[in-house]
């Protein structure tokens, strides 16, 4: 009796282990919860032996380069209908000269437009006064010190040896003050008015922006001269090439003065 409950008992053992090995194996993370399963996007840490995918870093910014300024024409003029003046007589250039400028400064019209001869006269006698060893003329020393005691100044002469320097410094002068420059012609034996300018590129912005014309005021128009040619009337526009066929350096003997033999100006400097 004992015998046949023991093989019973054995055959129970053996149903209970068959059965437990045909019961589905059930994960941890099927198991169903009140918790939601959380994904991340961060790469799987690498296993031995299997690197870790490689991210592509997103692309760096590059800032846009600021493009650079090109130099376009740029003109100025002083020149208003009225303001040129002729020299009465052959020795008065820097009187008319001085008329002239006054007017180009003088845009309201404010202290009247100075044409009158009688005048004209005068500041010739003020210039020559204020001259030195000038051919019992006026010379251009005599013409900036004018400018300067009746308002217009101040002004200086200086004497630039290279011509497009020249050229540049005038035209600058008048971009900087609003006043006109006086040119010192046929190597010291007449004066015009440089009453503006057109260039590449605007003085105020370009350092060295090319002076492309002149515009000029000659007091002997119409007449001009059998050797330096004619004259150009009031408000030409001259090109560098055009002005410098009367433009040109200096004679030294012509008037002794401290400064070096070169291209004249009578130069219009920023007030104090």
């Amino acid at each position: 009796m004992i015998g046949a409950q023991l093989r019973i008992l054995a055959w129970f053992v053996s149903l209970a282990t068959l059965l437990s090995a045909c019961a589905p194996a059930v994960r941890l993370d099927e198991v169903a919860t009140d918790r939601p399963i959380q994904t991340t996007s961060a790469p799987p840490a690498p296993r031995d032996g299997v690197p870790a995918p490689h991210r592509t870093p997103s692309p760096t910014p590059t800032s846009i380069p600021t493009p650079t300024a090109v130099p376009r024409a740029f003109a100025l003029n002083l020149y208003q209908e009225g303001d040129f003046v002729p020299q009465y007589t052959f020795e008065w250039c820097v009187a008319a000269s001085i008329q002239i400028m006054h007017n180009l400064i003088d845009d309201a019209g404010a202290a009247g437009t100075w044409t009158d001869r009688v005048q004209q006269g005068e500041l010739w006698e003020m210039a020559r006064a204020r001259s030195f060893n000038s051919f019992n003329g006026a010379n251009p020393l005599g013409w900036a010190k004018v400018l300067t005691k009746v308002g217009m100044g101040p002004y200086t002469v200086v004497s630039i040896a290279n011509y497009d320097l020249a050229l540049r410094t005038a035209a600058r002068a008048i971009a900087e003050t609003g006043r006109p420059v006086g040119l010192v012609m046929w190597r010291g034996r007449h004066v015009w008015v440089m009453s503006g300018f057109t260039s590449l590129g605007d003085p105020d912005q370009f350092p060295k922006f090319s002076v492309t014309g002149i515009r000029v005021q000659d007091p002997l128009y119409p007449y001009g001269d059998v050797r330096w040619g004619p004259s150009p009337a009031p408000n030409a526009l001259l090109t560098p090439k055009q002005l410098a066929t009367q433009f040109v350096v200096r004679e030294p003997r012509r008037w002794s003065s401290n400064l070096p033999a070169g291209y004249m100006l009578v130069l219009p400097l920023a007030k104090a």
